[in-house]
């Protein structure tokens, strides 16, 4: 047994230089964030933070061609709202699929499957096209209301509320009275907390780092996503490569920050479920 769970050296080994060839990457993008866009040609390239970090933020905001702030202010409002949508919805879908009998389940189940079959490509033009029927365009309600529900946490919350919620449970529920509203609420959803977790932080890091569908509809350089921004900074002859690696370090930070967040979430939850079984 113990044989079976001792890691070798060169296990260690591949996992130092795993993680350093993950790591290095964003820290290397830190460092040129702190210094002049002369560090981009340096050989060899400098591996240490520089001082210049405080004047390329500035520098960065002052941007008038990027409006980086409007964008980190767009992106935190769209990608927050769809995660808690996303979230709520599929938690509420999963519940139902997976402990509901009602009629036409299995059908509506599979027409919600297709859905994730059509590649999003192939709904861009309908979609710009109802956008512009509503007047939406320019507009944030475009970028929100197409991702509010998505097939694929309609279809992970239901397999996972058909292992995770037990059926005795539920009924027990019932029979002290609990209404379907608040056995979803206070019995459902705690154990679908860990699955609930991982789905948000996957909605929200797809939801940040979107660019294509934001840049279909968000044609107003006021009032760009934080990638419309990046784009901006990029485009051009010449590129101040330490603006824009200033400005993908900030966009990457809220990604960090939901990261640590919902990865305490899953831990406690797996755990708290460990105690119980």
């Amino acid at each position: 047994m113990n044989k079976l769970w001792s890691a070798s050296r060169l296990t260690y080994a591949a996992l130092i230089i795993a993680g350093f060839m993950s790591i290095f990457p964003i820290y290397w993008m830190f460092v040129v964030a702190s210094r002049s866009s002369d560090a981009m040609g340096q050989v060899p390239p400098p591996v240490t933070p520089g001082g210049n970090l405080g004047a390329n933020i500035a520098r960065l905001f002052d941007n008038t061609d990027a409006y980086f702030l409007a964008g980190l202010i767009n992106s935190a409002i769209v990608a927050t709202t769809v995660t808690v949508s996303v979230v709520f919805f599929s938690t509420l879908a999963g519940f139902a699929f997976a402990k509901l009998r009602f009629k036409g389940r299995n059908a509506l189940l599979l027409v919600i499957v297709a859905t994730m079959m059509v590649p999003t490509q192939l709904g861009v033009i309908p979609l710009y096209l109802l956008m512009t029927k509503l007047n939406w365009n320019d507009r944030l309600p475009a970028v929100i209301v197409p991702a509010l529900v998505t097939g694929f946490g309609v279809f992970m919350m239901r397999q996972y509320a058909g292992q995770a919620v037990s059926t005795e449970l539920i009924e027990a529920a019932r029979m002290d009275g609990c209404s379907t509203a608040r056995v979803y609420w206070n019995v459902v959803l705690p154990a679908l907390r860990p699955a609930a977790a991982v789905l948000g932080l996957l909605t929200f890091m797809t939801t940040w780092n979107d660019f294509l569908w934001p840049y279909a509809v968000l044609n107003d350089p006021e009032n760009p996503t934080v990638q419309l921004s990046l784009r901006a900074l990029s485009d051009g002859y010449y590129q101040d490569m330490s603006q824009v690696f200033t400005g993908t370090a900030i966009a990457t930070l809220p990604l960090l920050l939901v990261f640590v967040l919902f990865g305490r979430q899953i831990i406690g939850g797996i755990m708290e479920g460990a105690v119980k079984a």
